[in-house]
């Protein structure tokens, strides 16, 4: 490509901003758009992880007889139902291709990379520009019901900290009561505590981080559509929107889980799907626990901001749905009554779903597009947006303006090489 001077950055998420904030940095001229309001869609109410502890991927070898069993259950935590959705259909077939211990270990590897270098990089971005956004470094818990299921865990945990090098302590009884008071005693046998972990309210990161955005010169257009590429040949030239025709000579496609609208523009079928997730946010119960925590076996996760109190998770593959459904907000009201001595606060601010976008492989497309040599997209990021944005954003920017990646982007490029280079070699 010539020297870029102007980038469109297509989306208003977490990712979208942090790749607007490193091409700025970068000393391009920069404009980050969306068809709503700037971190409305999945970036506003997740949990607020920031993890380098979430290493492996959903496509673990167990995770075969899990989907089986959701493909059954009517509410269980993770619920899937892909009815005539043949797209669906397709990317379960390519996450049960992926459900082994080979993919697992090395989708980890990629994961691990992108996920260290994002905590870091949210560290020093986050004292620069004194961002307000309830940052806690104050590590998470995985806490486990029984002890059956601790012990079953301890496999994957040895496996991450032999193959990654990744730090954890085991805690079980009263030494877990003693950590985490806010506990039911008795209610779990043990968990796992990471401290490497941090957290943030993600709203609050958004609008400090956009402030910053614009102090910086980035020009930002909300409530602004993409409609079409304006292109010759392999080059786009702009971008038709809602707003009129928006020039750019490079354009990042952010979009998560909306990126599959584009397939025909992009030149190939993105392989995401909307995994849809729940939170409720609420004001801090007077028992509030210290930590984020994440109850595992009913897949349901905590977190305590200095602001707010917020249960979140559970998964929903079941095509773009945009209704709010109670009986999942069910399932997250009861993970935290189970555990937790004081579940809820006195006020309830917002209940909220989100659109995941997740691919077979748990790992982020970060590549150019089959079609326009000048078109980038940066989406995929499963679970993990907020956790992967800082790294995610520096390496979009590193990658368009030629300068050496900080980590590894073979990974996340697409197709997979890695895989295909496998496949050819067996042929």
């Amino acid at each position: 490509m010539s020297k870029i001077r102007k980038v469109a950055v297509a989306g208003g998420g977490i990712i979208g901003i942090a790749t607007a904030y490193f091409l700025r940095r970068a000393g391009l001229d920069v404009v980050l758009f969306d068809q709503a309001k700037l971190g409305a869609g999945c970036s506003h109410g997740n949990c607020g992880y920031i993890s380098p502890s979430h290493i492996f991927p959903l496509c673990t070898p167990k995770a075969l007889k899990l989907g089986m069993k959701a493909m059954w259950q009517s509410n269980g935590p993770l619920r899937i139902r892909p009815g005539l959705n043949l797209s669906l259909w397709k990317w379960l077939f390519q996450f049960a291709g992926h459900c082994n211990q080979r993919d697992m270990l090395a989708i980890g590897h990629a994961r691990h990379a992108i996920l260290d270098s994002a905590r870091e990089l949210y560290q020093q971005i986050i004292e620069e520009h004194a961002l307000d956004c309830n940052f806690q470094a104050k590590g998470c818990l995985f806490v486990y019901a029984d002890e059956a299921a601790f012990v079953e865990q301890a496999v994957q945990i040895d496996l991450m900290r032999k193959e990654y090098g990744v730090e954890f302590s085991s805690l079980v009884g009263p030494e877990l009561e003693s950590f985490e008071p806010a506990l039911i005693p008795g209610s779990a046998y043990g968990a796992y505590f990471y401290p490497q972990d941090a957290h943030v309210r993600p709203d609050r990161l958004i609008n400090s981080w956009v402030r910053v955005l614009r102090e910086l010169g980035v020009e930002i257009r909300e409530d602004c559509r993409f409609e079409h590429f304006l292109a010759e040949g392999n080059t786009v030239r702009g971008l038709q929107t809602s707003q009129g025709v928006l020039d750019a000579d490079t354009v990042v496609v952010a979009m998560g889980a909306l990126t599959p609208f584009l397939n025909q523009q992009l030149g190939f079928q993105v392989p995401i799907q909307p995994g849809k997730g729940y939170s409720i946010t609420m004001s801090c119960p007077a028992i509030c626990p210290e930590r984020p925590m994440i109850f595992e076996q009913d897949k349901v996760a905590v977190t305590p901001m200095q602001s707010a109190w917020r249960i979140g998770s559970t998964m929903e593959l079941a095509g773009y749905n945009s209704t709010l459904n109670r009986s999942r907000l069910e399932l997250l009201r009861r993970g935290a009554t189970r555990y937790l001595r004081e579940p809820f606060g006195p006020t309830v601010e917002e209940e909220w779903f989100g659109w995941r976008p997740m691919t077979p492989d748990g790992k982020a497309i970060i590549d150019f597009s089959p079609r326009y040599q000048n078109v980038m997209i940066a989406a995929g990021h499963n679970m993990l947006g907020l956790s992967m944005a800082t790294a995610t954003g520096k390496l979009v920017s590193e990658l368009l303006t030629g300068s050496t990646p900080h980590i590894d982007p073979t990974p996340f490029q697409y197709p997979r090489k890695q895989r295909a280079a496998r496949k050819q070699s067996r042929n």
